[in-house]
C-alpha cells in the first residue's frame, strides 16, 4: 500500500498594512524556489498573484488596523494553492458572488479595459492559476483561493493558457500596476 502524500500549509497573519508585502514577496518566491517543483518562473509569477491578491485585501477587504491572512498550501507533485482572506471592514464591501460576477465579466474576450487599475484580478491571477474561487467568510470579509497544478505548468513550456495574453503583455500591465500601487518601479523581466 502506497502511503499517501501529506501537504504542508504555512499560515501567515499581517496587519492591514503594505509595509510587510516586501515579505511577503521574498517569502513567496524563496518558498516556492526551495520547496516545490515548479519552474523558477513560476516562483515569480506566483510572488506577483500573492502581491495582487493581498493589495486586494488590504486595498479593499480589511481596514487599516485589522489584518489579512495568506495560506500556501503545497501537495508535492501536485499542486500549490494560495487562499488570501480579508475581514470585509474595508473600503469595498463585497460579496462573493458579486466579485465573481465582476471577474468572469472582464475575463471575457474583447473586454474592454478603460484604465490600468482593474486589470491585476483577471490578468495576473486568472491567468496564472488554474483554478480561483470566491468564499464569503463566515464572520465577514472574503476568501479567495487559488491552484495551481504542477502538471499544467511543466507540460505547457510557457506555462500560460491558450487564451492568455503574451508573457510580454502581461508584464506590461503588472509593470505599470506596481509603478501605480507602490510609486516605484519593480523590475518583472525575470518573469520570461
Amino acid at each position: 500500500m502506497q502511503k499517501e502524500v501529506e501537504s504542508t500549509k504555512i499560515t501567515i497573519t499581517l496587519p492591514t498594512s503594505a509595509y510587510f508585502m516586501s515579505g511577503i514577496r521574498d517569502f513567496t518566491l524563496s518558498m516556492i524556489k526551495n520547496t516545490t517543483n515548479f519552474a523558477e518562473k513560476w516562483a515569480f509569477r506566483f510572488q506577483s498573484v500573492v502581491d495582487e491578491l493581498c493589495n486586494n485585501a488590504i486595498e479593499y477587504g480589511s481596514a487599516k488596523g485589522s489584518e489579512i491572512r495568506i495560506s500556501f498550501i503545497h501537495r508535492p507533485n501536485t499542486y500549490l494553492q494560495i487562499i488570501v482572506e480579508d475581514t470585509g471592514t474595508g473600503k469595498n464591501k463585497i460579496k462573493a458572488t458579486e466579485l465573481k460576477k465582476l471577474f468572469d465579466t472582464r475575463r471575457k474576450p474583447g473586454y474592454a479595459f478603460t484604465g490600468i487599475r482593474g486589470r491585476g484580478l483577471v490578468k495576473i491571477v486568472g491567468e496564472w492559476t488554474d483554478e480561483i474561487n470566491f468564499e464569503d467568510r463566515p464572520g465577514g470579509g472574503l476568501k479567495i483561493s487559488v491552484k495551481k497544478y504542477i502538471k499544467d505548468s511543466r507540460e505547457n513550456a510557457e506555462g500560460l493558457k491558450p487564451k492568455a495574453q503574451t508573457t510580454q503583455n502581461i508584464q506590461n500591465i503588472l509593470e505599470a500596476e506596481r509603478k501605480i500601487q507602490n510609486n516605484n518601479e519593480i523590475n518583472i523581466k525575470n518573469l520570461k
